[in-house]
């Protein structure tokens, strides 16, 4: 209910007020039972505009940061993003990211849409990064439909590495395309869901179709990598990625 409320009544009037948003795929959208949608990841705004694009609710894969907040601030932020439907997760691996995956699993088992993004944290600098295997988990597990989506011009709304928000591109309103791909088949690989060839295959190909629809150069290293050693070093993503590629 307030998922619903909150897109119609407030966020879709002001989104449309202040950018454009040209969706493209809504009919590879099902119209019933659960989805992964898997997405690139350029900035903040992409989960504010995939959930605007579908007519059902996504529900997002959440920093467990949001949730843990103290004082009212925190308590306003933790009702907010429990109201609309988003999962908590801990990035610190191990037992504690397999547990986020297990509620996503539930959300797919409850026919949810669940949001994810494979290369588990923004790019760092617009191109995209090796997808982590959570999202073959999923979908393996769940052999829920995988929805690929390309998104474009959300940094340019929110440029990479900022927390400022634009409004205006070179005087105009910023264009956000949000394109929706084909569901992958990803049957042949469902009696090999536990090994991790497979994982890893399957991540590279969900991957592969996302980055058909963002046209992004691609990067064979994980993002989280490159962002540690940038915060580390004090570096740029570039030297970060060829110092990592050179150690490979």
């Amino acid at each position: 209910m307030l998922y619903m409320f909150l897109k119609k009544a407030f966020v879709a009037p002001l989104m449309k007020a202040l950018y454009r948003h040209e969706v493209t795929g809504l009919q590879n959208l099902p119209q019933h039972g659960p989805a992964i949608i898997a997405s690139n990841h350029l900035a903040f705004g992409d989960s504010i505009f995939i959930p605007l694009a579908s007519p059902r609710q996504v529900n997002y894969l959440a920093k467990a940061d949001y949730f843990t907040g103290t004082g009212i601030k925190g308590k306003i932020v933790k009702s907010f993003f429990t109201g609309v439907g988003q999962i908590p997760v801990n990035r610190e691996g191990g037992t504690k990211s397999a547990s986020a995956v297990e509620l996503g699993l539930s959300a797919l088992r409850d026919g949810k849409f669940l949001g994810i993004y494979p290369e588990g944290t923004r790019s760092p600098d617009g191109r995209i990064y090796r997808a982590k295997t959570g999202v073959a988990r999923l979908a393996l597990e769940s052999k829920a439909p995988v929805i690929p989506v390309g998104q474009i011009g959300t940094s340019d709304v929110q440029p990479v590495g900022s927390n400022a928000v634009k409004l205006r591109k070179n005087g105009q309103k910023i264009t956000v395309k949000t394109i929706i791909g084909e569901p992958i088949d990803l049957s042949p690989y469902y009696d090999t869901k536990d090994s991790y060839e497979t994982l890893r295959t399957v991540s590279d190909l969900i991957l592969s179709e996302i980055q058909k629809l963002s046209q992004q150069e691609y990067v064979d290293v994980y993002a989280s990598s490159v962002k540690n050693l940038m915060k580390k070093e004090g570096i740029s993503a570039e030297e970060a990625v060829q110092k990592l590629t050179k150690n490979k």
